[in-house]
């Protein structure tokens, strides 16, 4: 879904994949964008429609934000890395325990009761195509927020929480689980 603020601020939904892991106690990362996939509001971001807005964030030395459901009171984390290739938009980044929404975050997703991820932008260049859809060749990111309901079910994750101090038992026994899961839902 779409929505837009009074600022301007459109956000797009994006469902969680087996691309958004969750490791190494809050660290996060995988795919906040898909390019080419068309989403339920009927927008389909092109492949470079984020590079001119990351690199004048890189040039103004400021980031991309990282949000609790898009409100920017409530900041969860920091995305150490935002960049485009040839699948999406692409950000790695950390949940902050030392935030109660961002250890809420941890554990909604480690249980599986959050599963999306959604940007939050301004329309820069977008055209009609001969199906109704907006094609998106160009957005000012402003955040990526992890978020209840998504508007990409393409892109589905299964997140692996593991803590850095139990290391690599607690990680296998994450993805005994989540294997486990997959195959339940599968039936």
């Amino acid at each position: 879904m779409t929505a837009l603020s009074e600022a301007g601020l459109e956000t797009k939904f994006c469902q969680f994949d087996e691309a958004l892991v969750v490791t190494e106690g809050h660290r996060i990362e995988g795919y906040a964008s898909l390019f080419g996939a068309c989403d339920q509001g009927g927008d389909v971001v092109q492949a470079g429609a984020y590079g001119r807005s990351l690199n004048a964030l890189k040039s103004a030395g400021r980031s991309v934000k990282m949000l609790w459901q898009h409100d920017p009171a409530q900041p969860i984390g920091i995305w150490d890395e935002v960049r485009e290739d040839g699948t999406g938009l692409w950000v790695k980044g950390r949940l902050l325990d030392s935030t109660q929404k961002g250890r809420e975050a941890a554990a909604l997703i480690e249980a599986g009761a959050i599963d999306g991820l959604s940007i939050g932008y301004r329309t820069v260049r977008a055209t009609k195509d001969g199906q109704g859809r907006r094609l998106l060749s160009e957005v000012e990111l402003w955040e990526v927020s992890l978020v209840t309901f998504p508007m990409l079910p393409q892109a589905r994750v299964d997140a692996q929480m593991a803590t850095e101090a139990k290391g690599d038992i607690l990680q296998d026994l994450a993805t005994v689980f989540q294997d486990a899961r997959r195959k339940l839902a599968a039936r």
